[in-house]
């Protein structure tokens, strides 16, 4: 349809009530032959004539009769929807949906979602932890934490914060069996490996010589839960392989200490995921301010 539906609208519904197209035309900042000229367009896409024009008096027709009571429809939906949008900037709330892994999400995260809920109680969780990492688009995720980069090129990533990952034991283990001095030795010590979606992650990257070399572990103990493997860990069962940033309270507390730190290396830091190409609603995009906030802090 070749006219503003919008402005027309708004100007035929004030000419209907006013019975005038110059005082239409005034509320809207339009000259009196500006104003006839919208209502004559809107005329001649309609293909109906939708007012009565005599010198005296201006009057709607039948067909302006019934196109004006769907006009208001529409207009006041829209007003409407406009309305619960400003309320909802102003009162937050509704449903987030968040995925991250079970070691982060159990400790630090549902901290940080607490102070959230005290600040916005509109808002409400769904909370996957998993360490498999999610699918957002097929799993209907908003926003998801994961350590590394995000292979997924669609997804737009804002790092939370720098980590890497060490290798780590209880002192009761290394007391027991001693310090390994090479990653080698550790195929012959018990270890902690973290099985996903994708199958086990029994090879630990690390670096020697300034080569990148990978550790192969055939026996391991192996959980699904990342928490599993850091209880496990300072309970004394094995060696684990953990982001620092996992650990950091446990390091600090001294339940667990970190072994081989020249050659486990790598950076794993962790980010906050969530689509590039989705609008995201209010509720989310505070959320992601507050969670940058937090972990910065």
């Amino acid at each position: 349809m070749p006219f503003d539906r919008l402005n027309d609208l708004r100007l035929f519904q004030d000419a209907a009530q006013l019975g005038s197209f110059s005082a239409a035309g005034r509320k809207h900042g339009l000259s009196p032959a500006a104003a006839s000229a919208c209502i004559l367009r809107m005329e001649d896409a309609l293909r109906v004539r939708l007012f009565e024009r005599t010198t005296r008096k201006l009057r709607l027709t039948e067909s302006g009769e019934t196109y004006l009571a769907y006009c208001r429809q529409a207009l006041d939906l829209l007003e409407e929807g406009e309305h619960r949008l400003q309320q909802a900037q102003r009162e937050l709330s509704g449903l987030i949906r968040l995925s991250a892994p079970s070691d982060l999400g159990r400790n630090r995260l549902l901290e940080c979602l607490d102070g959230f809920a005290a600040e916005y109680p509109g808002v409400h969780f769904s909370l996957a932890l998993n360490d498999t990492p999610a699918n957002l688009i097929g799993d209907d995720i908003d926003l998801a934490i994961r350590y590394g980069q995000p292979a997924d090129s669609s997804l737009v990533a804002r790092q939370l914060a720098a980590s890497r990952r060490v290798v780590c034991a209880a002192p009761s283990l290394l007391e027991r069996m001693g310090a390994p001095v090479h990653p080698q030795d550790l195929a012959q010590l018990p270890t902690l490996t973290l099985t996903t979606g994708l199958g086990p992650m029994n090879e630990w990257r690390y670096r020697e010589r300034g080569e990148h070399k990978t550790l192969r572990l055939e026996r391991a103990r192996q959980s699904n839960d990342g928490e599993v493997l850091r209880r496990w860990a300072i309970q004394g069962h094995g060696f684990a392989y953990k982001s620092q940033l996992d650990i950091a309270a446990d390091l600090a507390a001294g339940r667990l200490a970190t072994v081989l730190d020249d050659y486990f290396t790598e950076p794993a830091p962790l980010h906050l995921l969530f689509p590039g190409h989705r609008l995201q609603p209010a509720r989310i995009r505070r959320l992601i301010d507050y969670l940058l906030d937090h972990f910065t802090r």
